[in-house]
């Protein structure tokens, strides 16, 4: 299928890049993607997929709009307070991009449902900020044989690694969740907004490789950052053979 007028102009600078052209504007097009938390990194990974071209976005978030969350939830406005998160996220997304299809699931995501709501999707942002959910969608991508983009964010630092079936996963790296307690959440310590929006955004361009098939994702690697001295790092992790979920013993279960 050829992309119409209206889509070669809007895709343009796609378009002129080697690595993507017409045929990778097409395979975003068709590509599905599940978005996990509409917060500090659901909201600029939301809208950049939607303006890439992505054709479907699942958006997944049973919280509504609030006050607090206004300094680094892009995708909400003031006028949004009270609403939910799904239906906010999803007009501004419609908004930059009427053309593509948007599915909401106004629920949290839970051992119940879970596999249901994952197994449909290409490729998996987690963008949720607890560990309960954290390792959920890891087990669950994991089985189900899904790729995902782990993110994590406090005060000024963040973190992000991408799992694609046979590399490291979560419980490779964090083997099982902290002691409640123990790890402060932002709610707590704190996080600077513009943090939310630059590991958003990486995990989003994660996102993007992974359907074009282009560039080296980082699989098998930890990247961190600190925005107060902007230094980088990035760490190689590798898979555990006791891991319980993606390890030698789980796989002969």
């Amino acid at each position: 299928m050829n992309l119409t007028e209206e889509q070669t102009e809007r895709y343009c600078r796609h378009i002129k890049l080697r690595e993507v052209g017409e045929e990778g504007q097409k395979k975003m097009l068709n590509a599905k993607i599940l978005i996990v938390g509409t917060g500090g990194l659901g909201s600029p990974a939301a809208l950049y997929l939607a303006a890439a071209g992505i054709g479907h976005i699942g958006i997944v978030d049973a919280d509504v709009a609030d006050l607090s969350n206004l300094q680094r939830q892009i995708i909400h406005s003031t006028n949004d307070i009270g609403r939910p998160k799904v239906e906010s996220a999803k007009e501004k997304m419609l908004a930059i991009n009427p053309s593509i299809e948007i599915t909401t699931y106004q629920e949290f995501l839970s051992s119940d449902n879970a596999q249901d709501i994952i197994a449909p999707w290409d490729f998996i942002i987690d963008a949720t900020d607890n560990f309960t959910a954290k390792y959920l969608i890891n087990d669950t991508c994991v089985k189900l044989g899904k790729a995902f983009s782990h993110g994590s964010i406090l005060r000024f630092n963040g973190q992000t690694f991408t799992h694609i079936p046979g590399s490291a996963c979560y419980r490779c790296l964090f083997k099982e969740p902290p002691p409640e307690g123990t790890v402060p959440n932002s709610k707590q310590a704190g996080i600077l907004g513009s943090v939310a929006g630059m590991l958003g955004t990486i995990q989003a361009t994660e996102a993007l490789k992974y359907v074009l098939g282009i560039g080296e994702l980082l699989t098998n690697r930890l990247l961190t950052f600190d925005a107060l001295t902007m230094e980088q790092n990035i760490f190689k992790i590798k898979n555990r053979s006791d891991c319980p979920i993606c390890g030698v013993s789980s796989l002969n279960k």
